[in-house]
């Protein structure tokens, strides 16, 4: 008896620990086997280790879910999940395994036998299914028997992410669709309120609320274009980074995406926020970064404030209770997870048997949807309506009519102009009385500030007039745009020390914020002659509205007595300058697929603003000094919009003489008017020197100087091998097609009269390969600018002392007087012939 009880508990373990080791035998690394298991803290890991499956568990709460995440990236970056609208409670108790019938099911002792969640499928089992997790996120079930098809996959149907390779659309011939859902908030992944989806009944992909209400559309898929006519940035969105397809056959409907680089970790993501959102992941800064995201406003994604709550597109928090009302959850909202909205601080009279609620104005708004009209003829009567009614939450009476709500006042938007209507809101008289007492309490503090500011005032004049002003602190201005005071850009850029370069509008210094966010700040030269600080913000203002992919992202402003900054995003691979011509042994070399991507994108970025803005902007300084770099190698056109924000006479050639070398189109030498046909010009130059990784402009072998274009062009056009013009660090490595196509386009783009140059709209499609064209004629600007031993005649007018004095490695060089006078008397040549 003593050795059998002795005997007992080793015999358990010995059984516990052969359970153990079989379970662990059926499930693989990254597999589960027919005759497997999954549960409690055990995972399967995708081949190269980027993804994990297993149970997770949101922030605070008691849930768990069985999820794919990264397992790479800190922060645990959910891809999909299994069970979102049925969590456990215990993962030890659950289990992911196969079930008889041949599904994947989710079983917990909460739900006995019967299945939490599971695959659905109508198939036959084997004994050698299989449910692998492969290195593009996609979880999929196989069968050994033919294991190159699955039999089910996750990416048929995903939760709130797009994965590369992934679909959104319609599967015509299963009649299913795979439909983006955003998670309820950010720490309950639930089916949430925002969709998108393809639209039945058209070929346009649509956002949804609560599946009723459509707050977005991508337009109709343009064929011949391959573009959705509202949004055409899809087009500019196929960088070095990405490629966007759609495909409308008979038996399919969808979108999908693929990453051309391996090495990029990127989701699009239908949020919380109600906005579809494309993330990259950024190794060096540790952190998600957005690419680009649809609709462009936060306040466009329909009832993202939830009911009684108004949102304002120039503030932060963009989500506001309207007086009388508080949010619903705390909380939430302390999670930015507005949906749940705001609620009555004091119930209404009219419920009571009372009749004593009053209405609080609320002006400047988008008017809440689905009113009804009523045959009011005045205001008055409009409130006596509503009144009459205790289920009406508000009114609103304008030329057109009155207007009466009888349900929670949604998606109400905060207009900036003024130009909104105004809404009388129904809440209890207390709340009247008290909003009142706030704004006479308001006033007092009000009058006392402005006295005591007085006060100081008078103060400050007498004792302290020669002290340096105070600026306020930072505040945020319309459009997302932030006012910095001079002293916080002071104490970003440690006093302005850490110069990243300059040009002819200003020098450029490295900054970081107090949240560790790095910025570029440009401190402006000189602006415009009687330009106030209102007209500066309003055009500082106007240029940061404008975003695109390749375009630097304007931040905020400084506009302080004579001081003027703008505050950008930070590059972090600087200019392509600083790419193209450093000589150093161990620089890295930008190869040729970066190049022709960067000339891509940088023409793209140009074409935005020539004709998708709804004033044409011309940059008038395009250079590889103003284009910069993100982390990615992503080009990103700088300073657009400079030349208007301080003057189009701060870059005439005749008057102050500051435009660049080497980019100037002939208009700007014989003072003709300036269109956006200028920056072709320079951006062709600019082409030139991405082909050659040189100079345009450079000292030949003999000491004289040489001119790359007439040169490169004359070996194209005598049947030289293009691979030989281009830059011999390269090796001859590049696409031939390729360098003939942007010779051929750099070509035509600095042809002298603007004419006969294509616009930045087609000279995408040139890159793009949409349009051929033939190899263009030399200029007869370049004839005479030859430059090398053969041309005596532009070069030649340069004495070396007069040239060495300006020549420099950099592109702030500016043009001297002797300069500009020999361009026209070249320019005179021209015109005379």
């Amino acid at each position: 008896m003593h050795i059998k009880n002795k005997f007992k508990p080793n015999f358990c373990t010995i059984l516990a620990v052969l359970c153990t080791v079989l379970t662990d035998l059926c499930l693989g690394d990254d597999m589960i086997t027919a005759n497997g298991s999954l549960t409690g803290d055990q995972t399967i890991i995708s081949a190269t280790g980027l993804f994990e499956l297993g149970f997770f568990k949101p922030g605070n709460t008691s849930n768990y879910y069985i999820a794919i995440w990264y397992k790479k990236i800190p922060g645990k970056a959910i891809i999909w999940v299994a069970n979102r609208d049925q969590p456990v409670s215990n993962k030890h108790t659950s289990k992911l395994e196969f079930w008889s019938d041949g599904n994947l099911v989710l079983l917990s002792n909460e739900s006995k036998s019967s299945p939490i969640w599971s695959t659905n499928l109508s198939y036959n089992p084997s004994k050698s299914l299989k449910a692998v997790l492969l290195d593009d996120g996609n979880l999929v079930l196989r069968d050994g028997s033919n294991s190159k098809t699955p039999i089910w996959q996750s990416f048929d149907h995903p939760t709130d992410t797009l994965m590369p390779d992934g679909k959104l659309g319609l599967n015509k011939a299963k009649n299913t669709s795979q439909v983006l859902t955003s998670w309820k908030s950010l720490e309950d992944p639930g089916t949430g309120h925002y969709t998108i989806e393809r639209d039945p009944n058209a070929s346009q992909f649509i956002m949804l609320w609560n599946k009723t209400e459509q707050y977005w559309t991508s337009g109709l898929w343009i064929p011949n274009q391959q573009i959705f006519s509202l949004v055409p940035e899809l087009r500019f969105l196929k960088t070095q980074l990405y490629s966007f397809s759609y495909v409308d056959n008979d038996n399919e409907s969808y979108i999908t995406y693929s990453v051309k680089n391996p090495s990029i970790v990127t989701r699009l993501v239908m949020d919380v926020s109600g906005q579809i959102k494309q993330l990259t992941w950024l190794d060096n800064a540790q952190q998600w970064v957005l690419f680009w995201t649809q609709p462009g406003q936060q306040c466009e994604a329909y009832a993202y404030c939830g009911a009684f709550a108004v949102c304002n597109q120039s503030s932060l928090p963009y989500c506001h209770c309207l007086h009388g009302f508080d949010p619903n959850s705390e909380s939430e909202w302390n999670l930015n997870d507005y949906s749940g909205g705001c609620a009555r601080k004091t119930k209404l009279s009219c419920e009571t048997g009372e009749d004593t609620d009053k209405f609080l104005v609320s002006p400047s708004r988008v008017l809440p949807e689905h009113p009804h009209f009523d045959s009011a003829r005045s205001i008055e009567e409009c409130e006596t309506a509503c009144l009459r009614n205790c289920s009406c939450t508000a009114y609103a009476f304008d030329e057109n009519g009155c207007y009466v709500w009888f349900v929670d006042l949604l998606n109400m938007r905060q207009q900036s102009d003024n130009s909104g209507k105004i809404l009388y809101v129904r809440v209890a008289e207390s709340d009247v009385r008290a909003s009142g007492n706030k704004k006479l309490v308001m006033g007092v503090l009000v009058g006392l500030g402005m006295g005591l500011v007085a006060v100081f005032g008078l103060i400050y004049f007498v004792h302290w007039r020669g002290k340096r002003r105070l600026f306020v602190a930072t505040k945020t201005m319309e459009h997302s745009l932030t006012r910095f005071s001079y002293r916080d850009l002071q104490s970003a850029t440690r006093n302005f020390s850490q110069k990243l370069g300059g040009g002819g509008f200003g020098s450029v210094f490295k900054g970081m914020l107090p949240d560790s966010t790095p910025i570029a700040v440009k401190k402006l030269e000189k602006t415009s002659h009687n330009q106030g600080e209102k007209q500066f913000r309003a055009e500082v203002s106007a240029i940061g509205m404008i975003q695109h992919v390749n375009l630097v992202r304007l931040c905020g402003f400084c506009s302080e007595g004579s001081q003027r900054l703008l505050v950008y995003e930070y590059m972090p691979n600087g200019s392509l300058n600083t790419r193209l011509f450093n000589k150093e042994e161990n620089f890295p070399v930008l190869n040729w697929r970066m190049r022709y991507q960067i000339a891509t994108g940088t023409a793209r970025g140009l074409a935005y603003l020539h004709e998708k803005c709804r004033d044409c902007i011309i940059h008038c300084d395009i250079k590889p000094e103003n284009i910069l770099l993100d982390a990615e190698f992503g080009p990103k056109v700088a300073d657009f919009g400079l030349a208007k924000l301080v003057g189009r006479e701060f870059s005439r050639v005749l008057t102050t003489i500051r435009g660049t070398r080497g980019y100037l189109a002939p208009e700007w030498i014989s003072g003709d008017a300036v269109t956006a046909k200028a920056d072709v010009y320079s951006y062709g130059m600019t082409l030139f020197e991405i082909i050659s990784g040189r100079r345009n402009i450079h000292y030949a072998t003999e000491g004289r100087l040489d001119f790359y274009p007439t040169w490169a062009m004359t070996k194209i056009i005598e049947g030289e091998d293009v691979l030989h013009i281009i830059d011999p660090r390269l090796e001859g490595d590049a696409e031939k097609e390729e360098v003939m196509r942007i010779c051929k386009l750099a070509c035509w783009c600095i042809q002298d009269e603007e004419t006969q140059r294509p616009s930045m709209g087609q000279a995408v499609q040139v890159l793009e390969g949409i349009l051929d064209i033939d190899m263009p004629s030399i200029p007869r600007s370049l004839q005479v600018f030859g430059g090398n031993a053969e041309s005596p005649v532009f070069f030649s007018e340069f004495t070396s002392s007069q040239y060495s004095t300006e020549r420099t490695d950099n592109a702030s060089a500016t043009l001297t007087s002797e300069d500009s006078s020999t361009y026209i008397s070249a320019s005179s040549i021209l015109r005379s012939n």
